[in-house]
């Protein structure tokens, strides 16, 4: 097997299972452990994957987001739920923002119900969703396409989104320690700033997992959103002290009628 696509079929390895020892990687891959220590420093320094004692992990930390396709796996069904919640505040003939988070790429069917809509997007599975859609006019932000975050980032992107102006966007980000967000990435947050900065109304969806953890980058203050979506699995506790503090949650259960 050639050097890349042994390194590609680790991350898919690790995308499915969330982790693996160095033997098991050299087992599993008919080469030395040297070779799988090299193929994971080399994937490490691309931001694929974290290095562990012994092996290597794809979960996030508070300085690593972990891979698109493994966060889509992640609390999917409260991830959706969270999606059609979200959606319920957008209104025909909008013109709506969304981010490249997990939980984006569920608002697609829940977006056509809605039409018709402008949508301007930097989630390639959005892109691939909502392309050649009836009653959709999609806007594509290009940039530099990051295969982990499966989007596009980077001054063209930023640049794009600064000539453009949306009624509302939809967004998320990986950690909320009390009334503010994080995340890991830089290039990443600059591109929510940026969607922030561009549009009217400011949704955040975040699944309970996110709660409690911080990340290297602060994102922004929790007060600066028209709401927060997320769902009942968030601890009761927690919720009461951010609805004190003067931040609007809406759950993913209590549906608008």
């Amino acid at each position: 097997m050639k050097r890349d696509d042994r390194r590609r079929e680790i991350v898919d390895l690790l995308v499915e299972e969330g982790s693996a020892t160095l033997d098991r990687l050299a087992l599993q891959f008919a080469v030395s452990k040297m070779t799988i220590h090299r193929d994971l420093d080399e994937l490490e320094a691309e931001g694929l994957l974290r290095r562990t004692r012994g092996g290597a992990t794809i979960e996030a930390s508070g300085q690593f987001e972990s891979d698109f396709c493994y966060r889509a796996r992640l609390a999917a069904g409260e991830k959706r739920a969270i999606a059609a919640r979200a959606a319920e505040f957008v209104q025909s003939g909008m013109c709506v923002m969304v981010d490249d988070g997990s939980t984006a790429q569920d608002l697609a069917p829940f977006l056509r119900d809605r039409l018709p809509l402008t949508v301007i997007t930097n989630n390639m599975a959005v892109i691939t969703e909502l392309s050649g859609a009836a009653g959709i006019e999609l806007i594509a932000l290009g940039g530099s396409y990051s295969r982990k975050f499966n989007g596009f980032f980077g001054v063209v992107t930023e640049a794009a989104l600064a000539s453009l102006r949306a009624d509302i966007v939809l967004l998320s980000s990986s950690s909320i320690e009390g009334r503010t967000a994080f995340h890991q990435d830089q290039a990443v947050l600059a591109v929510k700033r940026r969607m922030i900065a561009s549009s009217a109304q400011r949704y955040l969806m975040v699944d309970h997992r996110k709660f409690g953890r911080t990340a290297l980058h602060l994102f922004t203050d929790l007060g600066v959103f028209d709401g927060v979506v997320t769902s009942t699995a968030l601890p009761r506790e927690r919720a009461a002290a951010l609805e004190e503090d003067g931040i609007r949650l809406y759950l993913a259960e209590e549906r608008d009628r």
